[in-house]
């Protein structure tokens, strides 16, 4: 498919990813929105900074949802939110193609894709200062001791964000896994650039704009509780 989402960097970018690619099925319907609708909403990774206004045409607070699984929530928080640019990074074509029909189905003018790891969009595609909000909805936890440093909530990861948020930019988080929300209120209390929003330094009720998540309902029906994190950087 020519119009498929185009990821032309270099391999062995990065050794160590918080995510693994795993080539799921696609549907036929969503192979055809990778094939047609691509070229409308979709933005190809570049090593150098990009024109964020010109893509969207207009200039408005530029929201970042990072690993939108099926991208319902993304579709939903842009639905409600059209005052703002939403950009939704995912690697899995399953889930691209999916959120692909979505826009297209409810016509939200304010959605592009991008699929490839965010962390490089972040460092190449953003410049710094010029991020509203990042979104991190129900990212992998990384249960076992040996794999937690491949979860994405890190030093690194917010030094990383504090250069693009803008001042008074915010990092919501949730999770429906304790010990990783417990892990992601430690790093994000130890690092200066960043103020927790909840008067107790703990966690938030879960706020207007964050929809229930497909990795939310699942984990509500294995018993899980759910935890958000809301920080804005000073």
């Amino acid at each position: 498919m020519a119009a498929a989402p185009l990821d032309n960097r270099k391999p062995g970018h990065r050794p160590i990813r918080s995510f693994v690619l795993r080539q799921g099925r696609l549907t036929p319907a969503q192979a055809r929105a990778l094939e047609s609708l691509w070229p409308k909403y979709g933005i190809n990774w570049q090593a150098e900074l990009f024109d964020w206004n010109a893509a969207f045409g207009r200039d408005a607070d530029l929201v970042i949802e990072l690993g939108f699984g099926n991208g319902d929530a993304l579709a939903q928080m842009a639905a409600a939110e059209p005052e703002k640019n939403f950009v939704g990074i995912e690697v899995h074509p399953p889930g691209v193609g999916s959120v692909l029909q979505k826009i297209e189905q409810q016509q939200l003018g304010n959605v592009r894709v991008i699929s490839v790891d965010g962390i490089d969009v972040l460092e190449s595609m953003v410049a710094d200062g010029c991020l509203s909000e990042l979104r991190l909805y129900f990212a992998d936890p990384w249960p076992k001791k040996r794999h937690h440093k491949r979860r994405i909530v890190q030093p690194a990861f917010l030094d990383l964000l504090a250069r693009k948020l803008r001042s008074g930019g915010r990092l919501h988080m949730a999770t429906d896994w304790q010990a990783y929300a417990e892990h992601m209120l430690e790093v994000c209390q130890a690092h200066s650039a960043f103020q927790n929003v909840a008067t107790d330094n703990s966690y938030i009720e879960c706020p207007d704009w964050r929809p229930e998540t497909h990795f939310e309902r699942r984990g509500l029906r294995l018993g899980h509780g759910v935890w958000d994190l809301l920080y804005q950087c000073r």
